[in-house]
């Protein structure tokens, strides 16, 4: 089995990054981390509140830092915000440190899966399934680009997601 010293899920918002993360964390042994809970207990605000008070650029610079500090561990599985691929450093740092795995999900399962969640700054709009489908539209080449593997989440439970990516890491499907 493929050991790397760290694993990032990348992807969009709903794609189940904080949940898949938790689970394949546990089965490897590794530590799991979360860079939007990091970003959140070291501002002692929630994201919403940094993005009204510093925009979305005041929060990429803090999601940059959270990504340098936590990519530096070893043998953890770290959940990142969907927009981290935004930043060239951010996907350096990702690249260099570790296995970085897509967990794609159509924009359609998005907002199956957020629509109830306010603490969700980029879908306050009048449209957020538009929104999704344009983000994704931006994102998913970044995405692709920067990862090692790629896994849908679509309509899949979480065990069946986590053992698919244990598979791929023993049989070196990356």
């Amino acid at each position: 089995m493929i050991r790397p010293q760290n694993i990032f899920l990348v992807g969009p918002m709903g794609a189940g990054k904080s949940t898949i993360g938790r689970q394949l964390a546990q089965s490897l042994g590794y530590e799991f981390q979360d860079s939007d809970h990091e970003i959140q207990r070291r501002t002692g605000v929630d994201i919403a509140t940094i993005f009204e008070y510093e925009g979305e650029e005041g929060f990429r610079n803090r999601e940059r830092q959270v990504i340098m500090d936590l990519a530096a561990r070893e043998n953890m599985v770290l959940a990142t915000g969907g927009g981290v691929v935004l930043i060239a450093e951010n996907r350096q740092q990702l690249a260099a440190r570790g296995l970085v795995i897509y967990l794609h999900c159509s924009p359609e399962q998005q907002y199956a899966r957020t629509a109830r969640d306010r603490n969700r700054p980029l879908l306050d709009s009048d449209d957020p399934q538009q929104t999704l489908r344009d983000l994704m539209a931006k994102r998913e080449p970044i995405y692709r680009q920067v990862a090692d593997m790629v896994v849908s989440t679509e309509s899949r439970g979480t065990a069946s997601v986590v053992k698919e990516i244990r598979r791929r890491l023993e049989s070196e499907d990356l």
